[in-house]
């Protein structure tokens, strides 16, 4: 499944509080989630490679799984 990282996430991750955590943490998380998530949903307690927790919203679109936000802890 393609994964969408919107310009609102790459914005946020030169954020401080979401620091050490990369898109290809994102697109780990998301690609992980089996099943179909017909709304938006957020998604609790993944860890980035850095080891920082992050938690993530998410919802299916006609073109694959859109991240609408990033939220690290």
């Amino acid at each position: 499944m393609r994964i969408i990282i919107t310009d609102h996430v790459r914005k946020r991750l030169r954020a401080d509080r979401q620091a050490g955590i990369t898109a290809a943490d994102i697109v780990g998380a998301a690609a992980g989630l089996p099943g179909r998530i017909p709304a938006a949903t957020r998604f609790r307690g993944f860890s980035a490679a850095s080891g920082r927790v992050f938690d993530f919203v998410a919802k299916d679109v006609e073109i694959g799984r859109l991240v609408i936000t990033i939220i690290g802890k």
